[in-house]
């Protein structure tokens, strides 16, 4: 009897027949976010999340309902809070068991995967510094039922703020990168190793480069940029200028480095037009004039630091305690000339074209620099996957994001990281962007993780990220750090300051990172104690 039951369900649900008098389900053209209570159609079986409303009311009713519908079912409160299958009487037949309690009924589809039950399917997508992290916190956020899936356009990570070193052979690139494969597995996380070519939020799932697709119910964005290099005539890798943005840039800008000092002459560093993470740039050009000091062939090197920051020291946040003069200082003192308000027009085979803008915004100076070796950040913008849908991102691809790292559109899409969208901090002569730092993306995490985990409880996903920020600017020989509180202005904490320090500092923060993503950790209790002993929090509240 209980399997005739089964499969008049399983039949029912498949919208096949008519079972207790009662039409098949509806047919719907597109699967919309389980909180808006939609019926969805399946294969299988049909699963019902349940929440409570009134665990209190002991009303002894008990009889049909429609999704959307209040119903009144025969269970103890306690076993309503989350998520279960019904083998049967679903919907629009009834549910019974021992007690009473009112809940509501959402009806949302499910795939069952090796006969294992799948109640919640969390995707990330990405898995650089904010995707794996996120994956890490998510996962321990989740109910023992609920699954995560992590996307990736391959499987290594890369520890993007070594790439500096990675340039000029201080590292190699094996050094500071990770294999998630085995981490993922260990965690429980599922890994496909397989670009995303579309995201389809009025579906709730992704394209995949394969042509395969994935079905989520909540999703992570969390892809990082894609690298604006064709906005300028013979800009990037593929051009005349060299990158640090991938581990793989700067393996060859390290062979190009190579090259130059066999042959040294002009170097130009900077960032282009519309960028917004300056602080590698500064880096660089420190970190470069450090080795050629090593190497005895400054002498032979002029530098030029080309941005589009209206000052020196500005990072895209209108500067952050006396960046301004600690870099302007520390430039002098390393005889280096800067141009501001700068715009790249062109690139040639050893010459950069370069306008320089007035308060005005017109050109009142342009520049033809020679150079034997230059290395400049481009644009950023949002990928391919999202660029340009609807609702989902602004007019550069990047992500619309709420106070709690939601999009306001689609309720069951997060975002983290440097897709998300973020105002500039006013008006400049040239395009500047508002950075994402390291810490900063950690605390959206935080926030990402909590809220999605609360909605999993059937709580208000109301946790907000802080936005500090701490970044540590090596030198080679020394550096900059500086605190923001938050990053955004105006600010609490507002915090810089130079030494040998930062050098020794950074290396520190680079082998626990690398050790932290190969431990599948997010958040040791040492690090939160410290960070709590130092006021540097990840949440708000």
């Amino acid at each position: 009897m209980r399997r005739q039951r089964l499969g008049d369900l399983a039949r029912y649900a498949a919208g096949q027949m008519v079972v207790n008098g009662l039409p098949r389900p509806p047919r719907l053209n597109e699967a919309l976010a389980p909180q808006n209570g939609q019926m969805l159609r399946n294969n299988s079986l049909l699963y019902l999340k349940v929440r409570c409303e009134a665990p209190d009311a002991l009303i002894p009713l008990n009889e049909p309902a429609d999704d959307h519908e209040t119903v009144w079912v025969r269970e103890r409160p306690q076993k309503l809070a989350g998520a279960r299958r019904l083998s049967h009487h679903i919907c629009g037949l009834y549910l019974h068991t021992c007690a009473y309690a009112r809940v509501r009924i959402y009806c949302q589809h499910r795939m069952k995967q090796n006969r294992e039950e799948i109640m919640a399917h969390i995707v990330v997508l990405g898995a650089g510094l904010g995707g794996a992290i996120a994956a890490y916190e998510i996962r321990d956020q989740l109910r023992k039922e609920d699954k995560i899936s992590v996307v990736s356009k391959g499987a290594i990570y890369q520890f993007v703020p070594s790439n500096p070193w990675v340039a000029v052979s201080w590292r190699k690139r094996k050094d500071i990168e990770v294999d998630l494969r085995p981490v993922m597995k260990r965690k429980g996380i599922n890994f496909i190793a397989t670009g995303a070519s579309r995201v389809v939020p009025a579906e709730n799932r992704l394209e995949l480069e394969d042509g395969q697709s994935v079905s989520y119910d909540y999703l992570v964005i969390a892809t990082g940029p894609d690298l604006a290099f064709d906005e300028i005539p013979g800009f990037g890798p593929q051009g005349f200028t060299q990158s640090i943005c991938q581990a793989e840039h700067a393996e060859h800008a390290a062979e190009a480095f190579e090259a130059f000092c066999k042959n040294p002459g002009p170097i130009v560093v900077g960032a282009v037009q519309g960028a917004s993470c300056f602080g590698p740039a500064y880096e660089f050009a420190m970190i470069l004039d450090t080795e050629l000091r090593k190497r005895k062939i400054r002498d032979k090197v002029p530098m030029t630091f080309v941005t589009s920051e209206p000052y020196v020291g500005h990072l895209g946040l209108d500067g952050v305690g006396d960046t301004k003069g600690l870099l302007e200082s520390e430039m002098r003192n390393r005889h280096m000339k800067w141009i501001t308000n700068a715009r790249v027009t062109s690139v040639e085979a050893g010459k950069m074209n370069v306008e320089e803008v007035g308060e005005d915004g017109t050109v009142k100076a342009t520049h033809a620099l020679p150079f034997a070796f230059s290395m400049m950040l481009p644009a950023f913008r949002g990928v391919s996957a999202i660029r340009g849908v609807e609702n989902l991102v602004n007019p550069r691809g990047f992500v619309l994001i709420d106070k709690n790292q939601r999009n306001p559109t689609y309720q069951n899409i997060f975002s983290i990281g440097v897709t998300v969208a973020i105002p500039p901090m006013g008006k400049t002569p040239v395009p500047v962007g508002v950075p994402k730092t390291g810490f900063m993306i950690e605390s959206m995490v935080t926030a990402t993780a909590h809220n999605i985990g609360a909605l999993l409880r059937g709580e208000t996903a109301d946790a907000e990220a802080t936005w500090n920020a701490i970044c540590l600017a090596d030198f080679g020989d020394g550096g900059v750090a500086f605190v923001a509180q938050p990053q955004i202005p105006p600010r609490n904490v507002n915090w810089s300051a130079k030494g040998g320090w930062v050098h020794m500092a950074k290396a520190g923060f680079e082998s626990y990172f690398i050790g932290k993503i190969k431990k599948g950790e997010s958040e040791p209790f040492y690090e939160k104690l410290v960070m709590d002993t130092l006021g540097i929090h990840k949440l708000k509240g």
